[in-house]
């Protein structure tokens, strides 16, 4: 199975859409999806989400399947801090904080016991938990068994597995997702990797007892085909 992660388009946070370049990064993508297709199409139930996969439903004549949890409002309470003394908060990946912390030797040390440092806090240590048995929920009705200890995937339904599914959801929504799917610990994943608007990420998950692969990540190659703006968060030519 090809499975495919898009964030949605440059969106307009309030009220919750997509700006007009965002609308272009839509179609744009939809276009790339309509080359080989996909089997089953999900959706954070985020308008901006909505809204960028609209086209691809449209085209590919396919029914969206919502699912709250990869809705950013829900990732937010797990992975979300204290940015002042205001009461402001801000992703913890944002944080320097916790960005030092994610990133120092204590925490390599641990490896996929990151969690258990006491400095890690308690909602994020909770979110953990609730996404990987979010994860492992959805790939199993998808036919897939998620054997954490061995990171390996193995078919487990009698009938053919989708060969290729996409999820429109968010970049706070994907690094945990991607994390948990990917059995690599999130501090990393959270530090290191970003996720632009309307990318792609994508993941090769075989049949047989397999590690997924990465094949492409964040990848905005559709733009470039449509000669839409390709310019991270509107902030970095690349």
């Amino acid at each position: 199975m090809i499975f495919y992660y898009v964030r949605h388009g440059d969106p307009i946070y309030e009220p919750d859409s997509l700006t007009e370049l965002g609308h272009k990064q839509a179609n744009a993508l939809s276009k790339r999806f309509a080359l080989y297709g996909l089997d089953q199409i999900y959706c954070s139930t985020s308008n901006r989400a909505m809204l960028t996969a609209e086209p691809t439903c449209k085209l590919l004549n396919k029914e969206k399947v919502l699912l709250p949890w990869t809705n950013e409002g829900y990732i937010w309470n797990f992975c979300s801090v204290d940015k002042d003394d205001l009461g402001n908060k801000c992703w913890i990946f944002f944080n320097k904080k916790y960005r030092d912390l994610f990133n120092s030797p204590e925490i390599r040390a641990l490896g996929d016991d990151w969690c258990s440092h006491p400095d890690i806090p308690q909602n994020l240590k909770d979110g953990v938990k609730i996404i990987n048995k979010e994860v492992d929920d959805f790939m199993l009705s998808l036919g897939f068994k998620h054997d954490r200890v061995n990171s390996t995937f193995t078919k487990v339904s009698s009938g053919p597995a989708p060969e290729r599914v996409a999820l429109f959801a968010h970049e706070g929504c994907g690094k945990m997702f991607l994390s948990s799917l990917l059995d690599m610990p999130y501090p990393y994943v959270s530090t290191h990797l970003e996720l632009g608007h309307s990318s792609v990420t994508t993941i090769y998950i075989p049949e047989d007892c397999e590690r997924p692969r990465i094949m492409q990540w964040s990848n905005d190659s559709h733009l470039y085909k449509e000669g839409v703006l390709s310019a991270y968060q509107n902030w970095i030519d690349l």
